[in-house]
């Protein structure tokens, strides 16, 4: 299954990178990664006018986009675009962070899965 993840660089700005997290075959029951504790689940909703300049994710987590499209802007100036099912690991904590903005007007729902540990 292929993720994206936003982390900080050596450089000081965000990057993106493309994850792919390992499933094992379990036959009938389909394929399943091995667990990532996690602290809990948040839910959000923003309206179709979201624009965040750069800012840093607040801890560690997967935002997985449910409804609506959301633009997310790195240091080195690429976007790339998440809609429904879209699942991104934010790990940018410090440094330039990413911008977000939604697009073309539509509000967006996610969720956020904060992750255990550091």
């Amino acid at each position: 299954m292929k993720i994206v993840r936003v982390y900080t660089g050596d450089d000081g700005a965000s990057h993106f990178e493309d994850v792919e997290i390992e499933l094992e075959d379990r036959g009938g029951t389909g394929r399943i990664s091995a667990p990532w504790p996690a602290k809990g689940v948040l839910f959000r909703e923003v309206d179709g006018d979201y624009a965040l300049g750069f800012h840093n994710a607040p801890r560690r987590q997967f935002v997985i986009n449910l409804t609506g499209s959301v633009d997310i802007e790195v240091g080195d100036g690429t976007v790339r675009r998440f809609g429904p099912g879209d699942i991104l690991l934010a790990e940018d904590l410090t440094g330039q962070g990413h911008i977000s903005r939604a697009v073309d007007g539509e509000p967006r729902t996610c969720l956020f899965v904060p992750l255990a540990g550091g």
